[in-house]
């Protein structure tokens, strides 16, 4: 017996076949920012393991810093789950002096999609999957953003003056230092690149089809309300995708980079966290660090904590 799993690409469906699982039926689950250069939380994924034989894994970014980290931890979740979906995080895009790969920008980037293509692994880069299982159908709609310094804060009309208040504050992110545009001239110049060119594909969808749209950084400002420094929010996310939670008809938005689990509705739609973040963080919270969150189908209980 085989089952199949679709795709959709702009104007086209595709459909690859893969031999049957055994167990029962699966669900769609994910996590984000593993950080596995922390020791703990390189032991947490290697005991991550899915629960069927059919689970599909969404890791929606921060892995690691490392292409090696990067490589180990994408191998060992791509032979225990049916399938899964990776998209980047600020972590993944960093250019540490230390690391043996050092390419930069848009280049890293591409080296990392064809790292997740010798796994089997999804990317933004590949046409968006079908999950045909319990909750489903539903289109999975892997998302690389970045963001454009508009999640200001009050009184900081440009990027200049919130680069300010934030360097004031003692709060500047380390992306300043490694996350390389290249070729691009900004970030936020990526950032816009990335948002015509994924605008454009969601909106070719068919009008009917549910999507669940996942992103490392959140699609709208509300989860940043919490941040203990507020300023930190200018390299959270951006404006411009406000709006595309209900407009690409999402059942739910899955994101992380926050370090903040949690699922919150806006606009009627939930936006979920799953962010494992870094040992001194998760040690705080009840429950199993590193839990993936179910997506599909929809739990009765909300965000593991």
């Amino acid at each position: 017996m085989t089952y199949e799993i679709r795709t959709f690409a702009p104007g086209a469906e595709h459909a690859t076949t893969r031999p049957a699982p055994t167990s029962r039926e699966g669900r769609l689950v994910a996590v984000s920012d593993l950080h596995v250069r922390y020791e703990e939380n390189r032991d947490i994924v290697e005991r991550l393991r899915p629960e069927s034989d059919e689970d599909w894994l969404l890791v929606a970014g921060d892995v690691g810093e490392y292409e090696a980290d990067v490589r180990w931890a994408l191998t060992l979740l791509s032979e225990r789950f049916a399938k899964v979906v990776w998209v980047p995080g600020n972590h993944e895009l960093w250019t540490p002096a230390k690391d043996p790969v050092q390419l930069r920008g848009v280049a890293r980037y591409e080296h990392l999609v064809g790292i997740c293509r010798e796994l089997g692994v999804l990317t933004p880069e590949d046409p968006y999957p079908v999950w045909e299982g319990a909750g489903g159908p539903v289109v999975i709609a892997p998302l690389f953003l970045l963001y454009d310094y508009t999640f200001r804060m009050p009184g900081a009309d440009t990027k200049e003056k919130a680069l300010a208040l934030a360097e004031k504050a003692g709060v500047v992110c380390t992306d300043e230092y490694f996350l390389h545009p290249d070729p691009y001239p900004t970030r936020e110049a990526w950032c816009r690149a990335r948002l015509a060119e994924t605008e454009a594909r969601l909106a070719a969808l068919p009008k009917d089809a549910a999507t669940i749209l996942v992103n490392h950084w959140p699609l709208v400002r509300e989860p940043t309300r919490p941040l203990w420094y507020p300023e930190f929010a200018l390299w959270c996310g951006t404006e411009a995708t406000a709006d595309w939670p209900r407009r690409f008809r999402a059942a739910s938005v899955v994101y992380g980079h926050l370090h903040i689990p949690r699922l919150i509705i806006s606009d009627g739609v939930p936006h979920q966290e799953v962010s494992l973040g870094y040992p001194r963080e998760w040690r705080r919270r009840s429950g199993s660090p590193g839990r993936p969150v179910q997506i599909l189908p929809v739990a009765t209980t909300g965000v593991p904590a």
